[in-house]
C-alpha cells in the first residue's frame, strides 16, 4: 500500500512538472517577433473587429505597415490597459466576449516593437477573420435608415427626437434591434421605444416630421404631434419602451432563442426619444445612422424585464449627487429584490467624474454575489455587459452599486477648468452634468436558469 501510495505520488509531480513545463514553453519569447507569426494574430482577436475597413475605430490594423504604423503605440496602450477596451475587472467577474489581452500578448507587442518591427514570412500569415457589414453582430434581416443629421461646426450637446417609421407585410417577432451610428462617431447615446399601431388606426405611420429638438419644442406632447405618432383620431398607440438602445462600444444582446425579443407590429415607428450627439469643433459633421432588425425565428415565451437603481430609478443615490469643486465623492444605491430574479445583463452609467463603480448582491445568509467591478472607469466604453450564464439572485437579496466621482483638477475628463460644482440636474443626460445608474436584466427565475448558456460562441 505504501508503495503504491509514493507511486501514485511521482506521477502526480511528474505530471505538474510536464505541466509547468509545457506552460512555460507556451509563454517563451522567441528570439525574433514577427507581424506574421506573432502580432497578426494578437490584432485580429482583439482589435481588427473595430480597427477595419467599415469598423468603428478611426484608423485600420489589417495590414503590416497599418500596425508598424503604430507600433509603439500599440504597445503602450495595451500596457496601460487602455486597448483592446474592456473597463470591467475581468478577476471580479466574467463576461460574455469581454476583451482582454493577456501579459504574454503585451510582452510581444513590446518586444516586437524593440526588434524593429520586423514583417516576417508571407506564409505565415493568419486569414482575416470574416466580420459582419454594417453590424456588430451579424447580418440583419432589415436594415432602416435614421434620418440624416447634420451638426454645425462646434456646436455643443445636442438632444433630439427622432421617429423611424416602418411597414411590414405581416406581424412578426425581433430577437434584436441594432443602433448603428454613422462612421464619424458622434452619436453619444440612444434611448429607444417602439410605437405599435393597431393596423386600421393609422393610415399613414410615415406622416410629419421625423426629427424635433428636445430643447426647442416646449412639451412632449407638442414634439409627439410634430413627429405625427397619434392614431389618425387623435388617441395615441401603444408603446413599447426600450428596445432599441446604443452607448460607446455596446453591442446588440442577443439571448437564446425564446429568451427576449418582442412582436413587430404591421405598422409600427421606433422613437428614438433620447439622442445624444456630442460636440463638434472645427467643422460641420452630417451623422447617417441606421437600425438594424434580426427577426425570431419562434416567438419569445420569456420575455426579459429591467430595472435600474439610481438617478430616476427604483432606488435613491445615497447621500445626493451633489459633488463640490475639487472633492472626491463616494456614493451608493441599492434595492432588496422581492422576488428570485436571473440576471442576464448589468450597464452600469455615470458620465465625465466617475472614477470607479461597483456592484454586488447581499443574500439574506450572507453570502456576496460578484456582478461588475469597473476599477478606472471609463466614459468612452459603456456596455450593457451579459453573463456567461445567468446568475440567480434570491428573493431578499440586497443589490448594492457603489460609484466614485472625481471632480478635481487632477481628473482629465473634467469638463470644467476650475473645477465647478457638478450634480445630477433632475436626471439631466448632459455629458457635463452627472448620473449614477445601474441597470439589470432580468427575467424571473425558473429552476436550471443557472446552467443556461448566454455564450452565443461556447460549444
Amino acid at each position: 500500500m505504501q508503495y503504491v501510495k509514493q507511486r501514485n505520488s511521482i506521477i502526480a509531480i511528474l505530471f505538474l512538472a510536464l505541466m509547468l513545463h509545457a506552460c512555460k514553453n507556451e509563454n517563451r519569447m522567441p528570439d525574433r517577433v514577427t507581424f506574421t507569426e506573432h502580432i497578426a494574430p494578437i490584432l485580429y482577436n482583439n482589435c481588427t473587429s473595430c480597427h477595419r475597413p467599415g469598423g468603428t475605430a478611426h484608423f485600420d490594423l489589417v495590414t503590416y505597415q497599418q500596425a508598424k504604423n503604430s507600433g509603439s503605440a500599440l504597445a503602450y496602450v495595451c500596457r496601460q490597459g487602455i486597448m483592446p477596451p474592456w473597463p470591467a475587472d475581468p478577476h471580479y467577474t466574467e463576461f460574455v466576449g469581454q476583451r482582454t489581452i493577456s501579459e504574454h500578448e503585451i510582452r510581444l507587442l513590446e518586444k516586437w516593437v524593440l526588434d524593429g518591427m520586423a514583417e516576417g514570412p508571407a506564409d505565415k500569415m493568419p486569414k482575416l477573420p470574416e466580420f459582419p457589414t454594417g453590424s456588430l453582430i451579424g447580418k440583419p434581416d432589415m436594415r432602416i435608415p435614421v434620418q440624416p443629421y447634420t451638426l454645425p461646426a462646434n456646436s455643443l450637446d445636442k438632444f433630439l427626437i427622432i421617429k423611424v417609421p416602418f411597414e411590414l407585410p405581416r406581424d412578426t417577432y425581433a430577437s434584436v434591434v441594432e443602433f448603428m451610428p454613422g462612421s464619424n462617431n458622434i452619436v453619444h447615446h440612444v434611448n429607444g421605444d417602439m410605437v405599435e399601431y393597431d393596423f386600421d388606426k393609422k393610415k399613414n405611420v410615415f406622416e410629419g416630421d421625423r426629427i424635433v429638438d428636445m430643447v426647442n419644442d416646449s412639451t412632449i406632447k407638442q414634439a409627439f404631434e410634430k413627429l405625427g405618432l397619434p392614431n389618425d383620431d387623435g388617441t395615441y398607440p401603444k408603446l413599447k419602451k426600450s428596445v432599441v438602445n446604443y452607448l460607446p462600444g455596446v453591442y446588440g444582446q442577443r439571448y437564446p432563442e425564446g429568451i427576449g425579443g418582442f412582436k413587430l407590429p404591421r405598422k409600427g415607428a421606433f422613437l428614438l426619444n433620447d439622442l445624444h450627439y456630442g460636440f463638434t469643433k472645427d467643422k460641420a459633421i452630417t451623422d447617417s445612422s441606421y437600425i438594424n432588425i434580426f427577426f425570431a425565428k419562434t416567438p419569445p415565451n420569456r420575455p426579459v424585464e429591467e430595472f435600474q437603481l439610481g438617478t430616476i430609478g427604483i432606488s435613491p443615490v445615497l447621500p445626493d449627487l451633489v459633488i463640490q469643486p475639487n472633492t472626491v465623492k463616494s456614493v451608493y444605491s441599492k434595492f432588496t429584490v422581492p422576488q428570485d430574479i436571473s440576471v442576464l445583463t448589468v450597464n452600469p452609467h455615470m458620465h465625465l467624474l466617475g472614477k470607479s463603480f461597483k456592484a454586488y448582491a447581499l443574500q439574506p445568509n450572507g453570502d456576496t454575489i460578484r456582478l461588475i467591478s469597473i476599477p478606472r472607469w471609463d466614459f468612452n466604453w459603456q456596455y450593457f455587459y451579459t453573463f456567461k450564464h445567468m446568475v440567480k439572485i434570491p428573493k431578499g437579496s440586497t443589490i448594492v452599486a457603489e460609484g466614485v466621482y472625481d471632480n478635481t483638477k487632477q481628473n482629465l475628463n473634467n469638463p470644467f477648468t476650475p473645477p465647478r460644482l457638478i450634480r445630477d440636474n433632475n436626471g439631466s443626460m448632459k455629458a457635463t452634468d452627472e448620473m449614477f445608474q445601474f441597470i439589470i436584466t432580468y427575467l424571473p427565475y425558473q429552476a436550471g436558469d443557472e446552467n443556461i448558456s448566454l455564450d452565443p460562441t461556447a460549444k
